[in-house]
């Protein structure tokens, strides 16, 4: 067994929690805010945070749900885009009434405030859909250029968790993780375009909200699903890592 004992820092024992640790400084640390042990626990983790969970997810789809629901009654562009950005508005007052953090509101808001100007200028529903279609096809080109070049695009949330962009790229099975975690990520982007693009070109504006919504957040879902098949089968420790050393608790 390594032995970890520095100074007069309190040895790990078995007989705690697996995912606790004693502090070096402070003894009696919140056994609520675990250490992570794996490198897959913390890049599980990082991922979660990164979309939000799954209420994060449903936020980015339903000021779409709320165009297309209101497109099918009217006909009508304008008042659909008011659907549109009502829905995303009352998202953010009940995250302010929460007093939670509208960042993961902002992650729908601002495509549906740039969609909702994209179709205001041409006057085509279908056009409030494009800014989504280009930004998944961009995402996917992007995440398999990224693992040809062993720079996936993955490794870059980690990266940033621990506040060293580039860090990890030394450690090969950080790479090898993160391309695999990466080529995951891409399929719900790929197939995204693939569907929607022809739609836009059909002026398929409902099939389009359809489509935005079935391959939103369950295709999403499904992909997260795989990527916790993946890290549950290794068990990586975090001293053998890039990561050791700069990774400390969750955050709250």
């Amino acid at each position: 067994m390594t032995d970890r004992h520095v100074g007069s820092e309190p040895e790990a024992r078995p007989d705690l929690d697996p995912a606790v640790r004693p502090s070096s400084t402070d003894a009696q640390a919140d056994p609520a805010e675990p250490q992570f042990r794996y490198v897959e626990e913390f890049v599980r983790h990082q991922l979660s945070a990164s979309l939000g969970g799954l209420r994060g997810m449903l936020e980015a789809a339903l000021p779409f749900v709320g165009f297309t629901l209101a497109w099918v009654g009217t006909r009508q562009l304008y008042p659909a885009l008011g659907a549109a950005l009502g829905v995303a508005l009352a998202l953010v007052a009940a995250r302010l009434v929460q007093r939670q953090s509208v960042k993961y509101v902002a992650q729908a808001i601002v495509p549906t405030a740039i969609a909702a100007v994209v179709a205001s200028r041409t006057g085509r529903a279908e056009d409030i859909f494009l800014p989504g279609i280009l930004y998944n096809g961009v995402l996917g080109v992007v995440s398999l250029v990224t693992i040809a070049i062993r720079r996936p695009l993955v490794g870059f949330v980690i990266g940033a968790a621990i506040q060293d962009p580039t860090g990890w790229i030394r450690d090969r099975g950080l790479v090898r993780m993160t391309s695999k975690l990466t080529a995951v990520l891409a399929v719900p982007y790929l197939t995204r375009l693939v569907v929607q693009l022809p739609l836009y070109f059909a002026g398929q504006v409902v099939w389009l909200g359809v489509a935005k919504v079935a391959l939103g957040w369950p295709l999403l879902i499904a992909a997260l699903a795989v990527i916790g098949v993946l890290l549950s089968r290794g068990r990586t420790p975090m001293e053998d890592s890039a990561l050791a050393g700069r990774v400390g608790p969750p955050p709250a």
